[in-house]
C-alpha cells in the first residue's frame, strides 16, 4: 500500500473516532446521565438506630411500630415492616423498602433485621443488624426486663398467659403506604426542628457525636471521627508559664527586605 493510501486510511479512522465521541455541548447525553441518578432510590439516608430500638421497645403493636419507624427515617421512601414469631421464644422483625409493592420481603429490599429472644420468665433481649446499604451496622444486645416500662408488643411476653401472636407473619399492607405517608408528613410538619429540610425531611445532624446508618453506628460499623479542635486566640497555660517543664519561647523571626 502506498504512503498516500495509508495516510488516507488513517484520516478515515480518526474521523470515525471523532464521530463516535459526543460533543461537549450535547445536552441529551448529560440528561441521560443525570436521569440515572434521579431514579435511584435514596437507600443510604442515615438512620438513628438507637431510636429504632426504643421504638420497638415502646410499640403497642406492628402498626404503631411502623408509624414510629417512619417518623424516625428522614428519607422519602416508606419503610414497611414484617413481624414473625419463628418459635415460642424468638421474634424476627424486618424493616424493608417494598419497592415492587408486592407485600413481600425480598433480600434486596431489607434495611434491618431486629431479633428478640426470651431468656427466662422475667428477661429477654434484642439486637439489630443492618442490611443492604446499612449492612455495616450491628447493635449491642439490649436487655428487656419484666417490670420495666415497655409497650404492649414487648411487655406481653412477660405475661403468664403469653403465646406467640405472629406465627402467621404480619407484613405492612401496601394499601397502608398512603396512610403512613400522610402520618409522616403531618409528623414532620409538627416537628420541623427535627429535620434540616423542614417538612420535606433531611437528616438531622447528630448532637451526640454518634454516626448512624451507612457511616457506621455508635455500636458497630465504625466510629465517628472527633470534631477538629478550633485554634484558640488565647495563649495556653503552658505558654503563660504554667507548664511542668518550664516555658518554651518561640525564636524571633527576622524579616529580610529585598531591594
Amino acid at each position: 500500500m502506498t504512503e498516500s493510501k495509508l495516510r488516507g486510511a488513517s484520516l478515515v479512522a480518526i474521523a470515525a473516532m471523532l464521530l463516535a465521541v459526543p460533543a461537549c455541548g450535547d445536552d441529551s447525553s448529560k440528561s441521560r446521565q443525570y436521569d440515572r441518578w434521579v431514579t435511584t432510590q435514596n437507600t443510604t439516608v442515615d438512620i438513628d438506630w438507637d431510636a429504632i430500638g426504643k421504638a420497638y421497645k415502646s410499640a403497642e403493636g406492628p402498626e404503631d411500630f411502623e408509624n414510629k419507624v417512619n417518623e424516625i427515617y428522614t428519607g422519602s421512601e416508606i419503610i414497611s415492616v414484617a413481624v414473625h414469631d419463628t418459635d415460642a421464644k424468638t421474634q424476627e422483625v424486618v424493616g424493608f423498602f417494598d419497592k415492587d409493592k408486592d407485600g413481600k420481603v425480598a433480600d434486596g429490599e431489607k434495611i434491618f433485621t431486629l431479633t428478640r429472644d426470651i431468656k427466662g420468665p422475667d428477661s429477654a433481649e434484642y439486637r439489630i443488624r443492618g442490611a443492604g446499604g446499612y449492612s455495616s451496622y450491628q447493635s449491642p444486645v439490649w436487655p428487656l426486663l419484666a417490670g420495666v416500662a415497655t409497650g404492649y408488643m414487648v411487655g406481653r411476653i412477660f405475661s403468664p398467659s403469653y403465646s406467640p401472636a405472629y406465627t402467621q407473619r404480619y407484613v405492612t399492607p401496601t394499601t397502608r403506604h398512603s396512610e403512613l405517608t400522610s402520618h409522616r408528613t403531618a409528623y414532620r410538619q409538627k416537628n420541623p426542628q427535627k429535620f434540616t429540610g423542614g417538612a420535606g425531611g433531611g437528616a438531622k445532624p447528630s448532637k451526640t457525636g454518634k454516626s448512624y446508618g451507612s457511616k457506621g453506628g455508635g455500636f458497630g460499623g465504625g466510629r465517628s471521627s472527633p470534631a477538629p479542635s478550633r485554634p484558640s486566640s488565647r495563649p495556653s497555660s503552658s505558654s503563660r508559664g504554667g507548664g511542668r517543664f518550664g516555658i518554651k519561647r518561640r525564636a524571633k523571626q527576622r524579616i529580610r527586605l529585598e531591594a
